[in-house]
């Protein structure tokens, strides 16, 4: 009887972890995303930070609103009501961004 190659049972061995390592790689990030979505629910609508004492953002050259509410941790909807007449497809470098009340 002939001797089998070691490598002959080694490729199934690697093929198997590699399918395992894989599950648990995604597994990981979407059990973190998650948590992720289910805390930002949770956020306040305070900004933080930096921009935890501030009541206005001025804005920079390339900021959204998105950007903004990124930055400062206040939530788009909320910058949005706290900012009726500011139009968000047109922001102005240098204008005023009301973060709170």
């Amino acid at each position: 009887m002939v001797a089998r190659n070691p490598a002959r049972y080694l490729a199934p061995v690697a093929i198997a972890v590699t399918i395992v390592g894989g599950y648990f790689i995604v597994h990981d990030n979407l059990t973190a995303k998650h948590v992720t979505v289910q805390h930002h629910h949770a956020v306040s609508t305070r900004p933080h930070g930096k921009y935890k004492h501030t009541h206005y953002f001025r804005v920079q050259p390339g900021d959204n609103m998105t950007l903004i509410s990124g930055f400062t941790g206040v939530p788009l909807l909320t910058l949005e009501s706290l900012n009726p007449s500011v139009n968000p497809n047109a922001l102005q470098t240098g204008q005023r961004i009301r973060l709170q009340r």
